[in-house]
């Protein structure tokens, strides 16, 4: 059941950044689709659990290390071609979680879920190359941004599991960090913006709501499948996202499916088989 659920909110995440481009810019497009989450959230916190003291650190940490992959995520953005930086991103996250997952939980995936891991990253990361065509493109900067986002990828990733495996469940977990994480969007947003800056995101607040619901929901699907299995399986698993992303920019944009491209969703697929069997 957490297989598929994983799988379903790999499917989400693709499908909200395919709709988080709105015309507003990089950093007002995180920002408004990280309040819709909170505003969805806040909607439920009548209902769930007000989270232990011994939870709270895992949120204030994960607020901050979302922050800082939100801030490395747009210097990716500006550095480089973020159509190869965000995949990169995302390819070594899994690894790093993996490592992670080691010694912050004493989690050592089994052999077979460790080449899952090893499939789905490479795959990913063929994917943001396009088959290397673009590589030459690709600088130190760029890259840097990139490796940094992952850091903070692996990082919320394994304090939100621990978080969610010590809270009374995954949903009260997930209500109060979106809120959380919401409030201090909106506070960076004034600190940095100004307040102008808020009648710009409340002209796109339906955008923000359905982004959010989607970002939401993929991640909390994410937070409870990592009270069920391997923190480094889960996180791995949610990478398949870029396989979805990959297939919308195909089917629906059109793009040409190269050899590179298809010897990456082999070894994506074959990852995704791994990590069940394992």
């Amino acid at each position: 059941m957490s297989f598929l659920a994983v799988l379903a909110a790999a499917s989400m995440h693709a499908i909200w950044n395919a709709l988080v481009k709105v015309h507003l810019d990089r950093f007002l497009s995180i920002t408004l689709m990280t309040l819709g989450m909170g505003a969805a959230a806040l909607v439920t916190l009548p209902f769930v659990e007000v989270p232990k003291p011994e939870v709270w650190p895992y949120i204030l940490a994960s607020v901050v290390f979302h922050m800082g992959y939100r801030t490395f995520l747009i210097g990716a953005y500006k550095a480089g071609d973020f159509a190869q930086t965000y995949p990169l991103a995302r390819g070594t996250a899994p690894l790093l979680a993996a490592l992670g997952g080691v010694v912050v939980v004493a989690e050592m995936p089994a052999p077979l879920a460790i080449l899952g891991i090893l499939l789905l990253s490479a795959g990913t990361l063929v994917l943001s190359f396009r088959g290397g065509a673009h590589l030459e493109k690709l600088n130190l900067r760029a890259v840097g941004f990139a490796l940094g986002t992952s850091i903070f990828i692996a990082s919320y990733t394994l304090s939100d599991g621990s978080g969610a495996r010590l809270a009374a469940t995954a949903s009260s977990y997930a209500a109060w960090l979106f809120v959380c994480d919401a409030l201090w969007a909106l506070v960076l947003c004034v600190v940095s913006r100004g307040p102008q800056a808020l009648p710009v995101l409340a002209r796109d607040w339906k955008a923000g709501i359905y982004t959010g619901v989607l970002s939401g929901g993929a991640y909390w699907i994410v937070m409870w499948a990592m009270t069920k299995a391997p923190i480094a399986s889960v996180a791995s698993l949610r990478e398949t996202s870029i396989l979805f992303a990959m297939m919308i920019s195909v089917f629906a944009l059109g793009e040409k499916m190269t050899a590179w491209r298809g010897a990456a969703v082999l070894s994506i697929v074959a990852g995704v088989v791994a990590l069940r069997m394992g």
